[in-house]
């Protein structure tokens, strides 16, 4: 069944697609956990919205994008597959797994594969 948590990390894909994840830190509930596999834990809204902007500027100098390839979901929690393209061609994939309170995110998780050679 479909919900809210779905609807919520169709925004979040809609908006880190246009390129700005500071747009991003909108999303999450202010007492949200984002637990990142490269850059650690960031929990709170004010530490959420700092690591958004970093991500601004981590992914500029990377040139990566990232795309989603299929997301799912329910009322309080959605995943997503997603894959990292970087300039050379190379992809990375992994999947994302949120919990979603009242249309904001509680908690981001990435789990992805090892970097490529």
């Amino acid at each position: 069944m479909a919900g809210d948590g779905l609807e919520t990390i169709r925004r979040f894909w809609a908006i880190q697609d246009e390129g700005d994840y500071s747009k991003l830190a909108s999303l999450f509930a202010e007492d949200a956990l984002l637990d990142d596999p490269i850059y650690g834990q960031h929990r709170g809204g004010a530490a959420i919205a700092a690591f958004m902007e970093k991500m601004n500027t981590e992914m500029a100098k990377l040139g990566v994008r990232f795309e989603a390839e299929e997301i799912a979901g329910d009322t309080e929690t959605a995943w997503c597959r997603w894959k990292a393209v970087y300039p050379d061609g190379r992809e990375r994939f992994g999947v994302g797994i949120y919990k979603v309170r009242g249309g904001k995110l509680t908690y981001y998780r990435d789990y992805m594969n090892a970097e490529p050679g």
